[in-house]
């Protein structure tokens, strides 16, 4: 169900709002959908499930952000999916202000938001909020351009180390960026960051899925066989004449590489390789943010090596009811 397309339900209906939002995060292919609508579905209160993908709000973007199908979002309601057309730009603060709108009136229907991570970027702004940089200074930004990359660079070494550590000494964008908010603020970049994760602004469960790198693999590769199967080329083909996959989408895994086939750069062969390539390695950068989502207070993590789904549903169903017991306790 598409955001605003929740059941018709008084917003003034109770509910309980000890009860702590539900987010779940892991690996591409790691299950982290199936488990949010088995969630869903099995909780006493019922679940309404938030996407936080920074590809699934686009619109005819189906196939490859193996969006949700008719038949799922017909059984649970789902948010933040099919928002806007694929040619516009998305930001996460765009992002952040729908997905606290709509917990909110999930939790006022006296419902349990769920929210399934799929974008870093998306769940660490839920989880500790956004830091609000200054805007940006376009004479600042010409004066950087002209800079060679390693005097840029050499110049956020100076004035915040721990960034210019933190950042790739190529990345003209984001130490020009670090440079700006330094100029503006008189504080490294570093340590408006730091500020803006040293709390939650709510209670949050957070589900974390573990999986040995040998399986996610594999079930990686089922995956991208599993799209091609379902129709990937043709969607991504499609999108494309129709000039309608602006900078942000055509960097989508998937599209980036079979737009690269539609436009002659590599043979469609080749393109289809490249994404098993592309989202195993993916898949590694994953394993490296999901590492900090282990600091969050009260995390949970679920081993998922065996692959038994249902195991999966009832140790999250189990770790969730006694969460929950331990809140309403904690409120009395």
């Amino acid at each position: 169900m598409k955001d605003g397309g929740a059941p018709a339900v008084a917003l003034t209906m109770s509910s309980d709002q000890t009860r702590p939002v539900i987010v779940i995060v892991g690996p591409t292919a790691g299950g982290k959908s199936a488990l949010a609508l088995a969630l869903a579905q099995r909780l006493p209160e019922g679940g309404e499930i938030i996407s936080a993908d920074s590809m699934q709000v686009y619109r005819g973007m189906d196939i490859g952000t193996a969006k949700p199908g008719r038949e799922e979002q017909s059984l649970v309601p789902h948010h933040l999916i099919d928002v806007i057309e694929p040619h516009e730009p998305y930001s996460v603060d765009a992002w952040l202000t729908a997905a606290e709108r709509l917990i909110g009136e999930i939790r006022a229907r006296g419902r349990r938001p769920i929210v399934v991570g799929g974008t870093n970027l998306y769940v660490k702004a839920l989880l500790e909020g956004m830091f609000d940089g200054p805007p940006a200074d376009e004479n600042l930004r010409r004066e950087a351009a002209a800079w060679p990359v390693e005097r840029l660079h050499a110049e956020v070494a100076r004035i915040d180390p721990a960034a210019a550590a933190r950042i790739h000494r190529n990345d003209r964008k984001r130490l020009t960026r670090a440079l700006e908010v330094f100029r503006a603020t008189g504080r490294p970049l570093s340590q408006w960051q730091s500020q803006w994760g040293a709390a939650s602004p709510r209670e949050v469960l957070l589900i974390g899925l573990e999986w040995p790198v040998e399986a996610i693999n594999r079930r990686i590769n089922a995956r991208v066989r599993s799209m091609i199967a379902a129709g990937l080329v043709e969607e991504v083909r499609r999108l494309h004449s129709q000039g309608r996959l602006g900078a942000q989408a055509r960097e989508a895994l998937g599209y980036k590489q079979l737009i690269a086939a539609c436009e002659g750069r590599s043979t469609l062969e080749e393109a289809i390789e490249q994404i098993g390539i592309e989202t195993r390695r993916f898949a590694r950068k994953q394993r490296t943010w999901l590492k900090s989502f282990r600091r969050h207070p009260g995390s949970i993590w679920l081993d998922c090596g065996a692959d038994c789904a249902q195991d999966v549903v009832e140790q999250a169903l189990t770790l969730i009811t006694d969460r929950d017991a331990t809140q309403g306790k904690a409120a009395i």
